[in-house]
């Protein structure tokens, strides 16, 4: 457990050696789709992101850190491996969300912290210029070093 302004908030992971149940997944993926907002995706998409992070096959995975207080929910990142190393980092942060009434005590960072601890090699993410996290990732190490283009068909 870790103290955060008088708050006692819980850090847990989650990694394919853990059996995630549906049920696990599912109060995830609510969360996220919840308190990612403007920047989150639909939730069968962050299904699919939990599916591939947990799963238990060779070429796919990952971890999610979650902080909970009092049993619930107030922050999560999904992880996910790539299974590339050097001209592609190794892991990609896909999502990371904290509870709007837990923003700005720190829980963002703890969860951060842990996955950076967590992860073997590299890790990129993909922010938006006007996301206030920006400043976080930046503050933790995290650079700009491409502009992202897609084609999307």
């Amino acid at each position: 457990m870790i103290r955060l302004k008088k708050n006692m908030i819980k850090l847990e992971t989650l990694s394919a050696v853990d059996y995630a149940t549906f049920l696990q997944k599912s109060e995830i993926a609510d969360f996220l789709f919840e308190h990612l907002g403007k920047y989150g995706d639909p939730k069968a998409d962050i299904m699919k992101c939990l599916d591939y992070a947990l799963d238990q096959s060779v070429h796919a995975g990952g971890f999610v850190v979650m902080a909970r207080e009092a049993g619930q929910l107030v922050g999560v990142l999904v992880m996910n491996k790539t299974g590339m190393s050097g001209y592609i980092p190794e892991n990609i942060l896909v999502y990371i969300a904290v509870d709007d009434s837990h923003r700005g005590k720190g829980i963002g960072g703890k969860i951060l912290d842990k996955a950076i601890e967590m992860a073997n090699g590299a890790i990129a993410l993909h922010v938006e210029a006007d996301n206030p996290a920006k400043k976080l990732y930046e503050r933790l190490g995290f650079t700009n070093k491409y502009l992202e283009m897609r084609l999307t068909k």
